[in-house]
């Protein structure tokens, strides 16, 4: 299994990162783990638009699901015409609405088509079956319905944790995985919002519960300083720690 950061950018793009978007390769199948704004062009340098298998939103914030409304437009209009197979798209009950919402021109427009695109699927409690991955989800702690989410394959692991504040849900869907991509938005010191984001410490000491073997921090917000950041994941995790940076290819 690969795993290949297109953006890390914490809450919105930033010049030298898109928002949230990760793409997990194995054995031909191609998924997405959130396309927040500004990821589509960086995705579009490595993947074959037309040809993705899936995506999964963590939640409904911008960061994570707005650049869905840019990729209907490429699955829709190009020129070879839209592909036969609608695109599923997995996440929280609701998503068909929000997609459609964002890419309306005019409050009464409607989005003729939308479903002949995309193929949404709720997120539930059991495991679900996505060419050779297995994902299985767990809610987390955050302002909106929001996901933690668990893809394996061929016997390898990778939790990607969405944005979360502190919870214990993170810890058991992580237990011994390969790779964490956990978020580290705050710093530590910086007034505390509860059931938002982590610090770097904090997801440190979320792998550290879980006993994973790698941990890449994650949704980096631009005002703090990366370098603290991983600092503060190595001081909690005893096993190596990395900062997600786009282009970076993990091999499970």
């Amino acid at each position: 299994m690969r795993l290949t950061i297109i953006g890390s950018a914490g809450s919105f793009a930033n010049p030298s990162s898109a928002a949230s978007c990760y793409l997990v390769e194995h054995d031909g199948t191609r998924i997405v783990l959130d396309l927040g704004n500004g990821a589509l062009g960086p995705l579009a340098a490595v993947a074959d638009l037309r040809a993705l298998d899936a995506v999964l939103l963590s939640h409904l914030h911008a960061d994570h699901c707005m650049d869905l409304t840019g990729l209907y437009v490429a699955r829709k209009y190009h020129r070879d015409g839209p592909p036969r197979v609608r695109l599923p798209v997995h996440g929280p009950a609701d998503t068909a609405r929000r997609i459609a919402d964002a890419y309306r021109t005019s409050p009464g427009e409607s989005v003729e088509g939308l479903d002949g695109i995309y193929r949404f699927v709720d997120h539930t409690p059991d495991p679900v079956r996505i060419g050779p991955f297995t994902i299985t989800v767990a809610r987390v702690a955050h302002p909106v319905p929001a996901y933690a989410i668990r893809v394996e394959a061929a016997g390898t692991s990778l939790v990607y944790s969405g944005d979360t504040g502190p919870t214990p849900a993170l810890v058991e869907l992580a237990r011994r995985a390969d790779v964490a991509l956990f978020e580290a938005s705050f710093a530590v010191g910086e007034r505390d919002t509860p059931d938002l984001h982590m610090t770097g410490v904090q997801a440190g000491e979320h792998a550290q519960a879980a006993g994973v073997g790698r941990l890449v921090l994650t949704h980096l917000v631009s005002w703090n300083d990366p370098m603290a950041t991983l600092a503060d994941g190595r001081s909690a995790f005893d096993g190596e720690v990395a900062l997600a940076t786009p282009g970076m290819v993990v091999e499970l």
